[in-house]
């Protein structure tokens, strides 16, 4: 048996050292891509998209596509990052999941800025702070993120790549003791998609407050300074600020995603999987809405 295992053991050390000076032998390529492209942009979201299609389409297992794809997107993110990094913006602070969506699609080889508002995400990329910004846009349970919305219809910038993202809440706190808890902090589209568990939990939080705040690891964060409060965050926030995970899970759709998109002044070609996304905005004459008002004298103006 020991001397299979160590047979086991040395094929994959083989392995692993012709993947070292493959994985190489890329980044010395890659580099040679930069020095052709000069200063031209080193992020090219079709063509990932196209590698990534690609290795799947040829993948026979045991690993999934979902492992194959995550596996390429650090190998590119370390080979891009040395052409010249990229500055990712995204709704911080730390521990959100919009920071999670930069990891899934950017990898780890990047250099990312964290945002009070998705506001401020937009204002960094179209004032070149950052190469790019990612921003929530639509939940499956709770639907369109409406600040994004609007702002997509006033900003030069155009949608260079999306992330979908499954979402995983937990409940969280200093301790475990839910009869302690007298309060809960979290965005307002993280309690509408926990609605239905936070209900069947009234026994126990029967007379907590529910506050909104401007993200969930804003959330966690309060909830680290405060014995007698929870927060619905992340596994990642409960990690960062030391808190015990109460429940996991609790998101009431299984299935619970939420859609992000990468902004950027940059024109992206097709990648031949694309989709066509329009941001429609109505002008409404007020002087002809009172004209009309008058002969609906239920209708209200607000």
């Amino acid at each position: 048996m020991a001397e299979q295992l160590n047979q086991l053991r040395a094929k994959i050390d083989a392995i692993d050292n012709e993947l070292l000076e493959l994985i190489n032998a890329r980044a010395k390529l890659a580099q040679e891509v930069g020095h052709q492209k000069g200063n031209a942009v080193t992020y090219r979201p079709e063509r990932e998209a196209q590698v990534l299609s690609r290795l799947q389409q040829l993948n026979t297992g045991p690993l999934s596509n979902e492992r194959i794809a995550a596996l390429f997107i650090e190998i590119i993110s370390a080979c891009r990052a040395m052409e010249a990094p990229l500055t990712i913006a995204y709704l911080g602070p730390p521990g959100t999941f919009s920071e999670e969506a930069v990891s899934k699609r950017f990898g780890h080889a990047v250099i990312t800025t964290a945002c009070h508002s998705i506001d401020d995400v937009f204002r960094q990329v179209e004032s070149g702070a950052v190469h790019y910004g990612v921003v929530p846009v639509e939940n499956s349970t709770e639907g369109a993120v409406g600040r994004t919305m609007d702002l997509l219809v006033q900003t030069p910038l155009t949608v260079c790549g999306e992330i979908e993202l499954p979402v995983h809440h937990c409940l969280m706190a200093k301790h475990s003791d839910l009869t302690k808890i007298q309060k809960i902090y979290s965005h307002p589209q993280s309690f509408g998609q926990c609605i239905g568990w936070l209900n069947h939990q009234s026994s126990q939080l029967k007379s907590v407050a529910q506050i909104n705040v401007a993200s969930n690891a804003d959330a966690a964060r309060l909830a680290a300074e405060d014995s007698h409060a929870a927060a619905i965050a992340s596994s990642k926030a409960a990690e960062i600020f030391g808190l015990a995970i109460c429940a996991r899970n609790i998101e009431d759709d299984p299935n619970n995603t939420t859609r992000f998109l990468v902004m950027g002044l940059q024109r992206v070609p097709v990648s031949g999987k694309d989709k066509t996304s329009l941001a429609i905005s109505t002008m409404i004459d007020p002087v002809r809405c009172m004209n009309y008002s008058r002969h609906l004298p239920n209708i209200r103006l607000v």
